[in-house]
């Protein structure tokens, strides 16, 4: 057992009332939840490469000036949860590799079910370990 699955079977935490164990690179705050990732600019292709420490690595093609590589991060999360692109935002990070990105979710009725389902999508989307 690896140091991310262990932090996973230590973690149990509250998604709108479902008992869940989330991601080290997850926060549920009550406006949506939001994201950790570490973003590799200038990649070969975009993709979402796994972990770096506690946030999620993603890589993307476009380079990191003004503001490129922050756009074509959002776009390509937003697409790869099946989310709008305005739904996303980045709270911190703008000019780091390491960026916090919040994912707004419409509304607490619906929010159950669809963090539980943005979780799932996000965990799906992990390369093999």
């Amino acid at each position: 057992m690896d140091e991310f699955e262990r932090s996973l079977k230590d973690q149990p935490t509250r998604i709108a009332g479902l008992q869940t164990v989330l991601p080290p690179f997850i926060t549920e705050k009550p406006d949506g939840l939001f994201l950790k990732v570490f973003v590799q600019p200038k990649a070969s292709k975009n993709s979402i490469a796994g972990f770096y420490g506690d946030a999620l690595k993603i890589k993307l093609t476009a380079p990191p000036v003004e503001g490129a590589a922050n756009k074509m991060c959002l776009k390509y999360l937003a697409k790869c949860l099946g989310v709008s692109p305005s739904s996303l935002d980045i709270v911190s990070g703008h000019s780091s590799r390491t960026k916090r990105i919040l994912i707004r979710l419409e509304n607490n009725a619906v929010s159950r079910n669809e963090k539980k389902l943005l979780i799932e999508k996000l965990l799906r989307l992990l390369p093999p370990q």
